[in-house]
């Protein structure tokens, strides 16, 4: 195991998370001044407990970065519309309160390890009017089907990417990632085209966040886009 500050990581975990530097730092630079974070990029050494703290020291240096270079949205406001737990697998069942901790929302868990529950997918996060959207085209989609433990409406949702705060309730997180489609969500997209929901579609995606603050959520509080 190996620990960041509150963070754990698996031996797992920590390979994973080195090994997505490119794929994640990439999602920070995209439409961005770039030269911004070329100073932050981290050397890598061969050793993965070196290497994890070095890409994690970067990841927690790029969004800060950006926001004093002023790359980073004006602060918007929407509100938590639900929140869905699962003891594994989805689809996830709406609950009204949650208490999120370091790793994510207690109580949460995945159907498998393999590619989530580390510190940088701690919470996943979705857009109502992406879900309505998407509805509208003839997709049986609905919240917490996909598995976001927080559905939120009224944020600009294209501005909801890598580098940015959210408070959501009483907790403080910053996203990190785009949350990839699986196919455990085809049966919830028309013709099994769970795709419909990845990032390379247009502002339709999932995001993973990593949690700065941990706290409650109730349905209805306010979620800020840059608090």
């Amino acid at each position: 195991m190996h620990s960041i500050g509150p963070y754990r990581f698996t031996e797992t975990d920590a390979q994973r998370t080195v090994g997505n530097l490119d794929a994640i730092w990439g999602l920070y630079a995209h439409d961005r001044d770039a030269g911004v974070l070329e100073p932050l990029y981290p050397t890598l050494t061969g050793d993965l407990a070196t290497d994890l703290q070095r890409v994690w020291a970067a990841w927690c240096a790029a969004g800060p970065a950006l926001r004093a270079a002023g790359q980073l949205p004006e602060r918007a406001q929407g509100r938590v519309t639900q929140l869905n737990v699962s003891r594994g697998g989805l689809p996830k069942t709406p609950v009204d309160v949650v208490e999120v901790s370091w790793r994510g929302v207690i109580g949460d868990r995945q159907g498998t390890r393999v590619h989530h529950g580390r510190p940088w997918q701690a919470l996943c996060l979705w857009s109502n009017e992406v879900i309505d959207a998407l509805h509208a085209q003839g997709h049986p989609i609905a919240p917490g089907l996909a598995g976001e433990n927080i559905t939120i409406s009224g944020l600009p949702w294209p501005d909801v990417r890598a580098g940015v705060r959210l408070r959501v309730g009483e907790v403080l997180c910053e996203v990190s990632a785009f949350a990839l489609p699986c196919f455990q969500n085809k049966a919830w997209f028309t013709g099994g085209d769970f795709e419909a929901m990845h990032h390379e579609r247009g502002p339709v995606s999932r995001v993973y966040a990593t949690v700065l603050e941990p706290g409650t959520i109730a349905v209805g509080q306010p979620a800020i886009l840059e608090p």
